[in-house]
């Protein structure tokens, strides 16, 4: 599996927590999508959707290319995936409130578990890929 698709991966599954607590709480399933648009030079007090997917893409993208560095010389996992992403909660969250206030209004908690959950599925399937690429036979090799 390409970095890419497992920052794909990571992205589209992240919003699950926050999801599920605005559901459950009847607020705006929307509101993180939202306050991401904020993100965008010039957006800072116009939330948005359509921007927020675009700022969504640009983050996850960004941190995945860090991720996949981080893979390539050390085993991540699931394991190591979700440490570093309360790591990228605590960058994202902690810069992005202090300066954008749609961010700072969110609850803090269901957005760090959606940082959790990227760096955890990103994380597990960059390790997939690099036993799939490390299970392959050696040139000069054969399979028994």
């Amino acid at each position: 599996m390409k970095p890419a698709t497992a920052g794909a991966i990571g992205a589209v599954v992240s919003g699950i927590p926050s999801t599920a607590h605005a559901l459950f709480i009847g607020a705006d399933v929307l509101a993180a999508t939202k306050a991401a648009g904020t993100l965008l030079p010039g957006r800072r007090n116009r939330p948005g959707i359509a921007a927020g997917l675009i700022a969504h893409v640009v983050v996850s993208a960004t941190w995945t290319g860090v991720l996949t560095a981080i893979a390539r010389r050390h085993r991540l996992g699931a394991g190591g995936g979700a440490v570093a992403g309360l790591a990228i909660a605590a960058l994202d969250l902690g810069i992005a409130a202090r300066a954008y206030p749609a961010v700072r209004a969110l609850p803090r908690g269901p957005q760090i578990l959606d940082h959790l959950v990227f760096g955890a599925v990103v994380g597990a399937l960059l390790e997939r890929t690099r036993q799939e690429t490390t299970s392959t036979t050696s040139p000069g090799c054969s399979e028994l």
